[in-house]
């Protein structure tokens, strides 16, 4: 197996430029002044770096008009030397404890009817802010930021087409690990082990749900016993160095199964999956690929057993924006990826998913997955 190098490459400062200049576009059309971003997802997506989140306020300030400024401690200060703030126009602003952080962001505002803050900003930051800015109203700045990171650009797209492949490269090795008397934990580890191996900086998640198990969507692992005739439902991922996520889920069979409606069952679950695939296009909605998905399996008499949205985005977090699920009219645009997971799951017996990466294309759809769908016997 060769060896792929794990370095995270350096941001692009011409594009994380163009970001943070949407970003303020944004927050401007959206009667917002200013948008105060925690260390997380969207500090990566804005400056490259995602930083920590502490009792210390760390927060990018991008005001709808002005300069963006980035708010730090300055014994933290150091962990952000590789963002080129000087080609973003980002000012660094320090502060020592005995400082009171929150009055210098509401100094760096003046006085701004509407803030927006990050939506996984820690309470204690929010309600410190909310005291320091007064009468101003405090919003989450979610609803803003998706709609920039909802659509990926090309250096983003290549990096999901990579954790794509790196993943599909773990389910090919899953009969060096996946058989008959192995505790789902052992052969967690064993995928854990390989997630790495094949080019992620870490496993995000290992779901090794064996028979009864595999009717919990999200399981994880347990000291159960693997079983000849088991269906067994693996849903693994994590971050390539670039930060973009795999997430995959395939279905397998330790030998034949033992239930005699698997093959049937997991046909309609394959007629599912492909139906919801075949629908994605620019200008769908995101409710419309739940229905393709949801339609076939309660004709089929199954639709109690699929009891999850058909999808949900991916990219620099595992779970974001857009959900595909009824209610969600969000027109489909190019440039969207989100997984197409179907499943059926029947408590006390066996359940199984199928589950892909897309991404909208200008004319259609792109898989990012390309394992077979079908249910994979594997040697008992």
């Amino acid at each position: 197996m060769s060896s792929r190098s794990l370095h995270t490459p350096a941001p692009d400062a011409a594009a994380l430029r163009a970001r943070l200049d949407r970003a303020a576009k944004a927050a401007a059309a959206a009667n917002t002044d200013a948008l105060l971003v925690a260390p997380g997802s969207d500090l990566r997506y804005l400056l490259g770096q995602a930083g920590g989140s502490f009792e210390r306020l760390t927060t990018l300030v991008i005001p709808a008009d002005g300069t963006p400024a980035l708010v730090v401690p300055k014994l933290e200060a150091p962990g952000y030397a590789d963002v080129p703030t000087d080609a973003l126009g980002v000012e660094v602003l320090t502060w020592v404890d005995g400082d009171d952080p929150y009055r210098l962001v509401a100094d760096r505002l003046g006085k701004p009817g509407r803030i927006a803050v990050s939506d996984f900003t820690p309470a204690l930051h929010v309600l410190s802010l909310r005291a320091a800015f007064g009468d101003a109203e405090q919003a989450l700045a979610g609803p803003i930021v998706r709609e920039l990171r909802m659509r990926k650009d090309a250096a983003e797209i290549e990096a999901l087409r990579k954790a794509g492949a790196a993943i599909d490269r773990v389910h090919a090795r899953m009969g060096e690990w996946l058989r008959a008397g192995r505790t789902e934990a052992e052969v967690g580890a064993d995928i854990t082990a390989a997630i790495v191996e094949e080019g992620h900086t870490h496993a995000d998640f290992v779901i090794v749900g064996s028979g009864p198990n595999g009717a919990s969507p999200h399981h994880d692992v347990s000291e159960r016993v693997i079983e000849r005739g088991d269906v067994v439902v693996i849903d693994i991922g994590g971050p390539v160095p670039e930060g973009y996520n795999s997430d995959s889920t395939r279905t397998y069979s330790i030998g034949e199964p033992r239930d005699a409606d698997v093959a049937e069952t997991y046909a309609v679950l394959q007629r599912a999956q492909q139906a919801a695939v075949d629908a994605v296009r620019p200008g769908a909605s995101a409710e419309s690929i739940d229905k393709a998905a949801r339609d076939v399996i309660d004709a089929a008499g199954f639709g109690e057993y699929f009891i999850h949205r058909t999808g949900h985005g991916i990219g620099l977090d595992v779970h974001e924006e857009p959900y595909i699920i009824n209610g969600n009219a969000l027109p489909l645009e190019e440039g969207m990826a989100f997984s197409v997971e179907p499943g059926i799951y029947q408590p006390g017996r066996w359940g199984a998913r199928i589950e892909d990466i897309v991404l909208v294309t200008g004319s259609g759809v792109e898989l990012v997955n390309t394992r077979p769908h079908e249910l994979v016997v594997l040697d008992a």
